[in-house]
C-alpha cells in the first residue's frame, strides 16, 4: 500500500485480522479497513417524516470489513465511498429507464437491454439537456407503439428545454 495515496483517501488503519468461532469452527481471515469519515448523531427515526435518518451514529471512523485482500485499502475506501452514486445509477436504471426485469437471460439479450436503456437516456439528455423523466420515457414508448404522434412528443420536450433553460 503506498502510504501517501491511502492517507489522501483518508485511511487510517488496514489490518487483516482472524475471525474465530468455537461452536461452529468458523475461520476467517478478514481485512479490517478504517477510513476518515463526517461524525455525526443518529437523530433516529422521526414520525411524520418520510425521509429521517435512521443510520446509527458515528464517531468519525467508518470500519471496512472485507475478504478482499489483495487490492489496495485506498481503493477499497473509495469503492465505498462511491457506493450512494452507485445506488442511485441502479435506482435510475431500474426505475426511470424502466429495466426492472431483464427480457433476456442470455448475455447477449442482456448487453443489448442495458445497452438500449443507456442510449435512450443519454440521447434525451443531450437533446433536451436535462435528465429524462418517467414521462419523458413513457411518451416515447407511447410514441414507437403508434399511440401518440410526434408533435405531442415534440411538445414534451420542448417543455423539458424550457425548463432547463
Amino acid at each position: 500500500m503506498n502510504g501517501y495515496e491511502a492517507t489522501a483517501a483518508g485511511v487510517q488503519a488496514d489490518q487483516v485480522i482472524k475471525l474465530r468461532h468455537k461452536k461452529t469452527r468458523t475461520n476467517h481471515t478478514l481485512r479490517l479497513i478504517s477510513v476518515r469519515c463526517s461524525a455525526h448523531t443518529s437523530r433516529g427515526r422521526r414520525r411524520g417524516r418520510k425521509f429521517s435518518s435512521t443510520a446509527p451514529s458515528s464517531d468519525g471512523t467508518l470500519r471496512i470489513a472485507t475478504d478482499l485482500l489483495d487490492v489496495p485499502a485506498e481503493l477499497i475506501a473509495e469503492m465505498y465511498q462511491l457506493r450512494w452514486t452507485i445506488e442511485l445509477f441502479f435506482r435510475m436504471f431500474k426505475h426511470l429507464l424502466g429495466c426492472r426485469h431483464l427480457l433476456s437471460t442470455r448475455q447477449q439479450g442482456v448487453e443489448i437491454q442495458i445497452y438500449s436503456a443507456l442510449i435512450a437516456c443519454l440521447l434525451i439528455l443531450l437533446y433536451t439537456g436535462r435528465m429524462p423523466t418517467k414521462r419523458t420515457l413513457e411518451l416515447l414508448c407511447f410514441y414507437l407503439i403508434g399511440w401518440f404522434d410526434f408533435d405531442e412528443i415534440q411538445g414534451h420536450i420542448d417543455k423539458l428545454k424550457t425548463a432547463s433553460s
